[in-house]
């Protein structure tokens, strides 16, 4: 029997001035966009320090390359 390799995640946390250089996102647009659930949820690694878990953001700018990607595909076939 086969068993799956076990591959360790590393995990790395980013502060907010990474994530906004990352997603090209304005301070308040991150926080309005977690209040609407459509950003990922920070949490606190300090007493006065946020910080959002790489993979995270890594998720959310992949989601909104499909979502980019789609609307193109919908733009493309409207035109046909």
């Amino acid at each position: 029997m086969l068993h799956p390799q076990i591959v360790p995640v590393k995990l790395s946390i980013e502060r907010l001035r990474a994530v906004m250089a990352r997603t090209g996102i304005s301070r308040p647009s991150i926080y309005l966009n977690m209040k609407n659930g459509t950003f990922p949820r920070c949490f606190k690694v300090g007493i006065r320090a946020v910080g959002w878990l790489s993979s995270d953001i890594d998720a959310w700018i992949e989601s909104r390359v499909q979502a980019g990607r789609a609307d193109q595909a919908d733009v493309v076939n409207v035109n046909d």
